[in-house]
């Protein structure tokens, strides 16, 4: 009898963190794995690993389709997407410009949801597989200054929830993952975008505290490694019931059950309490 084919994978994202993690624990699993980014001179290490490196833009709708093209015509088939590629950008309200936070939303929510209506022809076509949306804990609480943001990550929750009705019928499971504090760039550039945007102005004060807590050395020793999250995808895909949420990183868990227990204005000052906010 002729082998039976290595399932592929797709992750976006991949040049650094939680997306190099998670192809290197999928091919582990035994998949044939795609890692895209912008940049492949960025995917170098993963090419050494042999997963097979692809250049994608989630904003170009060109580059998205040429690259699940490539898949399906090497590999004939699509079993896991992880939509991972996304970045924070943090700023008042009222100061960040649109374009600014129309892009947010384009990289974010738009680029991995556009990305998902190409593989699922193919997944449906097999009649299985796993799309893996990563959201975060900001997905489920908020915090001063991180409007926008945490805008992408509630959309991007509400999507996964009605994609995974709509898909159910064909097979395909979706899955959330839900991330708390990571040892990755995420904060540093979510904290260069903050004083970009209100450092000066009548934000300055909420700004400079924020700041000061996303690049703060003693959060960034608790928070775990990206292998955290790469482990917990690889438990959803190959689950043969997986959950619909995985929270899972320092903090993610007890804060999303804060969020749930607490009410809102109860909420609001252990939140700013937590990012030093000047009272």
């Amino acid at each position: 009898m002729p082998a039976t084919p290595a399932k592929t994978a797709l992750v976006t994202g991949a040049s650094s963190g939680i997306g190099e993690a998670t192809a290197l624990k999928l091919q582990e699993l035994g998949y044939t794995v795609y890692g895209a980014a912008r940049r492949t001179d960025r995917l170098q290490k993963l090419a050494d690993h042999g997963i097979r490196p692809l250049e994608m833009d989630v904003t170009d709708d060109d580059s998205l389709r040429s690259g699940v093209e490539k898949i399906t015509a090497e590999t004939g088939r699509i079993d896991v997407l992880v939509n991972n590629a996304g970045y924070g950008s943090y700023g008042a309200l009222e100061d960040v410009p649109l374009d600014e936070a129309r892009y947010q939303f384009e990289v974010n929510v738009f680029g991995a949801l556009r990305l998902t209506q190409l593989v699922l022809p193919h997944m449906r076509a097999q009649h299985s597989g796993t799309v893996v949306n990563i959201t975060s804990m900001g997905g489920k609480i908020y915090t001063p200054l991180g409007g926008w943001y945490h805008g992408t990550k509630f959309a991007l929750e509400a999507l996964s929830d009605s994609l995974r009705l709509e898909a159910k019928p064909f097979g395909i499971d979706v899955v959330v993952i839900e991330p708390g504090g990571i040892a990755t760039e995420w904060g540093g550039i979510a904290a260069d975008k903050l004083e970009k945007s209100s450092g000066t102005g009548p934000y300055a004060a909420q700004a400079a505290a924020v700041a000061s807590s996303l690049r703060s050395e003693a959060n960034a020793k608790r928070n775990s490694p990206p292998t955290v999250i790469a482990d917990a995808i690889g438990k959803a895909v190959t689950a043969r019931r997986p959950r619909t949420r995985y929270a899972t990183g320092f903090g993610a868990r007890p804060l999303i059950a804060l969020r749930r227990i607490l009410p809102d204005r109860a909420f609001d000052t252990v939140i700013s309490r937590a990012v030093g906010l000047p009272r």
